[in-house]
């Protein structure tokens, strides 16, 4: 693997959704590294630990949430090192019997399939219906590692490039927690 800057010369055998996240992030002029690993995709927190050893950061660990009546939906984005803990969350965003989405749910909101999910998801959230969380430990990293909607690609951009502009631009806001991962 190797990293590259920018978006690929040849977008031969690259999903749509893959190329949107790179357009997205070319029309606001965010800055963002590129490594390949279509042989192995990065679908697991073991898988992504190569991944970033060639970026430079390490990958955050994304989570696709919803509360027992599926009426409300969380994207929280976590250090991929930490374990998580429902219960932690729940009582901070004040949402009881959190659980996972389905693949379904994750496709309809956010264009990606499971082991893809990250905050390059919500540029397809237009109805606004995913709430974003962040661990507070992410906030004091320079850099951010994360799948373009896919994972058999990842990019390293600067976390206040992703929490700042990207963010602004998918119509999200975003919920500070604290996770202590115990």
């Amino acid at each position: 693997m190797e990293l590259y800057k920018g978006r690929p010369a040849d977008t031969e055998g690259r999903e749509a959704r893959e190329l949107r996240v790179y357009d997205f992030l070319d029309e606001l002029g965010i800055e963002y590294y590129r490594t390949d690993h279509p042989d192995a995709p990065a679908d697991t927190m073991e898988n992504c630990r190569r991944v970033d050893a060639v970026l430079g950061v390490r990958i955050c660990k994304n989570l696709f949430l919803t509360n027992r009546q599926q009426t409300e939906f969380y994207l929280l984005m976590m250090p991929g090192d930490k374990p998580f803990r429902t219960k932690e969350l729940s009582a901070q965003i004040h949402s009881a019997r959190l659980s996972f989405a389905s693949p379904r749910q994750m496709e309809e909101m956010l264009d990606v399939t499971p082991g893809s999910v990250s905050i390059m998801g919500l540029m397809n959230d237009r109805e606004g219906r995913v709430h974003f969380l962040v661990d507070e430990e992410l906030l004091g990293e320079e850099w951010l590692g994360c799948h373009p909607c896919r994972n058999t690609s990842s990019l390293r951009l600067r976390t206040a490039d992703a929490l700042g502009p990207f963010l602004r631009a998918t119509g999200h806001g975003m919920q500070t927690v604290t996770l202590l991962g115990e």
